[in-house]
């Protein structure tokens, strides 16, 4: 088998292990328990990993072995195959999901070996647009004030039409003070600031632009559909304390202050994977009909800059 054809194969599996996970934690939307549903989306991902014909590392998981017990940075997954590197979210929005509230995903990302940014379980400054925009358009360097300026001007909008979308937090009070007082709309998000970067991707959202803090694993990750569907991100890791600061110099992080472009955060070819748990901008969750469980995915392959959409019907009995 080539190379080219186990690419086009693993696309399918992605679909498959996201589906696995999404459809683990359904029983658990709205039962306001962040833990089981996650820990069933790791149960879920996990096994289905290991059925893989892969030689994969976990780059990106739920943390340091000695937090997680399974999908942990540095774990081995698959049956062996080709060399790869992998970057999970088996639940992106926990909260989201406990609540039954909208974007709730289960993400996977793979790409050839060494392709992946090791990104430490700190925060991320991060700043994302979608594609057809100039090179270098935003600047996480700039203000809120010139970035939106920017992107306005390179969209022929308004500054006031432009829409950017941010994570409801108290630290990001000074964000979206500032972005108040420049007129332009802000879309206030409670969690899942991946489908918040891939949303900048697709007019109908909305939205053009993402800013403020977040996960630096959910930066990576985002970086990874961008890679394949097309977009700008730059990201900067955020340290709270000198823990944070020794668990990046033990992944080989050097220089603390670094601005990361998407290429720098995703430097080989990637497969990106993502399947709605709870209903969204981007996909439909999880549903129980009477002829089985439907799921709604989005798999990108950055190669050949290929966006699939695959709604399946998981009959019962399967």
């Amino acid at each position: 088998m080539s190379k080219q054809d186990l690419d086009r194969r693993l696309v399918l599996e992605m679909v498959r292990v996201t589906e696995a996970a999404a459809i683990a934690v359904a029983p658990h939307i709205g039962r306001g328990d962040e833990k089981a549903a996650d820990a069933a989306a790791v149960e879920a991902m996990r096994r289905t990993l290991g059925d893989l014909p892969i030689d994969g590392t976990v780059v990106i998981g739920e943390g340091e072995r000695d937090e997680a017990p399974m999908l942990f940075i540095g774990e081995k997954v698959g049956s062996g195959g080709v060399a790869v590197d992998i970057a999970l979210d088996p639940l992106e929005g926990t909260t989201i999901c406990a609540k039954a509230m909208q974007n709730s995903l289960a993400v996977i990302a793979i790409a050839e070996a060494g392709g992946l940014l090791n990104a430490p379980d700190v925060y991320m400054d991060k700043i994302a647009v979608g594609g057809d925009l100039p090179d270098g358009v935003i600047d996480l360097d700039n203000s809120p004030a010139d970035n939106v300026a920017a992107v306005a001007a390179a969209t022929g909008k308004a500054v006031e039409d432009i829409m950017v979308c941010v994570l409801d937090r108290p630290r990001h009070a000074a964000l979206i003070k500032d972005l108040r007082n420049v007129g332009c709309g802000i879309c206030l998000i409670g969690d899942g600031d991946i489908a918040g970067v891939i949303a900048t991707t697709e007019a109908a959202t909305g939205i053009d632009i993402y800013m403020g803090s977040g996960g630096a694993p959910e930066g990576v990750l985002a970086a990874a559909a961008l890679r394949c569907i097309g977009g700008q991100i730059q990201g900067r890791l955020l340290f709270r304390n000198d823990d944070e600061r020794s668990r990046a110099a033990k992944w080989g992080i050097e220089d603390l202050n670094r601005k990361y472009s998407l290429t720098d955060m995703v430097s080989k070819n990637v497969i990106f994977s993502a399947t709605g748990v709870t209903d969204g901008s981007m996909l439909q969750g999880v549903h129980h009909t009477k002829d089985g469980i439907s799921t709604d995915t989005l798999v990108m392959r950055s190669e050949t800059r290929t966006v699939r959409r695959i709604k399946t019907l998981h009959g019962h009995g399967e």
